[in-house]
């Protein structure tokens, strides 16, 4: 899974010369209707080889060759966007599987380009999930509906529970204190443990899963700041694997992630309002992306719309016009301007968010955008 450890493993890593080849791509179906991506795809190399000293393209064209080749036969494997960072010389080949698309490009250097992964480990929220019991815990990490166990945590000298309760129940009996005690300072690690992993990991969500009572102890213990980050519990038995946690853990995050998705839209539509910094509408958001204004482009899934599209420059409008206003090119009819304009966004470093549904925001004509400036 994409992290900031192993980016800064990549770009601090040692490297015997040569060049390295670094393709994102975007491979959303939602703007690939018939899998465009392979032609952009092919006009990247195109145009990659055609402006490459000879040299510099003999020393990359088994990587070239290599990533053309990935993407042709792994197309089942795409999710959104695709990232391939690959160099020969080095030994050296990345693939991130991404659920978010990403801009087109193509670079040749002397180094990995990462920096479109650091944007995503930026702009798109990582949840952490602690298990925890009374010897052991785990720490995982979902992000982009995917999820990596990262580590773990175990005192294996914790006493046995007492008969009469449960090892977090509390005993005026000395041996129940020694339990109590033992796994306090267990407990302590943990949360140091976790409390370095989220600073590490620039995570801003967790959730706990256990017992009710392990659960209950850990969040009694934990720091303000720590505890701020808690947008649920679970129970979870301590030996469930990766898929089953993030089954019992994923309605947890999408409730949040619907949450903030109204927050966004309330954001929107009162940013557009006061005509602070955010517009909403088709016609305003193809002029703020015309004028490359756009920062985050939001729309409700599914919103489709005909429209017209500049042949030459790629200008887009509702409007009916003839011939281009911007470059006097041939004006076309296209059902898919909404697509479009989202691609476009992704071309100029925007983000994209697709709401799943929004009354307000269908209401306010089904897209709108935060701007730049």
């Amino acid at each position: 899974m994409l992290s900031r450890a192993e980016l800064k493993e990549i770009t601090s890593m040692e490297r015997k010369g040569g060049y390295f080849v670094s393709l994102y791509l975007n491979v959303d179906p939602m703007f690939n209707k018939k899998g465009d991506y392979t032609v952009h795809l092919k006009n990247m190399m195109k145009n990659t080889v055609e402006s490459l000293d000879k040299t510099i393209y003999k020393r990359v064209k088994d990587d070239l060759e290599r990533i053309d080749n990935y993407v042709l036969t792994n197309k089942r494997m795409f999710k959104k966007g695709l990232a391939l960072l690959s160099s020969t010389v080095n030994s050296f080949w990345k693939e991130y599987h991404l659920g978010i698309p990403v801009k087109n490009e193509l670079i040749v250097d002397k180094t990995p380009y990462t920096k479109p992964l650091m944007d995503i480990l930026d702009n798109y929220q990582r949840y952490a999930v602690l298990l925890v019991d009374k010897e052991s815990a785990r720490i995982f990490v979902v992000h982009l509906r995917e999820i990596v166990e990262y580590g773990e945590v175990h005192t294996p000298d914790i006493p046995g529970k007492h008969k009469k309760g449960g090892w977090f129940a509390l005993s005026q009996n000395h041996y129940a204190r020694h339990i109590d005690y033992h796994v306090g300072m267990h407990l302590k690690e943990v949360i140091e443990k976790l409390d370095s992993f989220l600073g590490g990991e620039y995570i801003g969500r967790l959730i706990i899963g256990g017992s009710d009572e392990a659960v209950s102890m850990v969040k009694d213990m934990l720091h303000k700041t720590i505890l701020d980050k808690v947008i649920g519990t679970v129970k979870i038995e301590m030996f469930a694997k990766s898929p089953e946690v993030l089954a019992r853990v994923e309605p947890i995050v999408l409730d949040f992630e619907k949450k903030k998705e109204k927050e966004t839209v309330e954001a929107l539509i009162t940013g557009a309002m006061k005509n602070k910094d955010a517009v909403l509408g088709l016609e305003n958001v193809l002029n703020a992306l015309q004028e490359q204004k756009v920062m985050k482009l939001v729309l409700i899934k599914d919103f489709r719309t005909s429209g017209y599209s500049c042949s030459s420059c790629g200008f887009l409008t509702i409007q009916k016009v003839e011939p281009c206003p911007y470059c006097k090119g041939e004006m076309e009819i296209v059902d898919y301007i909404v697509d479009l304009a989202g691609e476009k966004a992704i071309g100029q470093g925007a983000l994209v968010e697709v709401v799943a549904e929004n009354k307000k925001l269908l209401d306010a004509g089904g897209i709108g955008a935060f701007l730049r400036f």
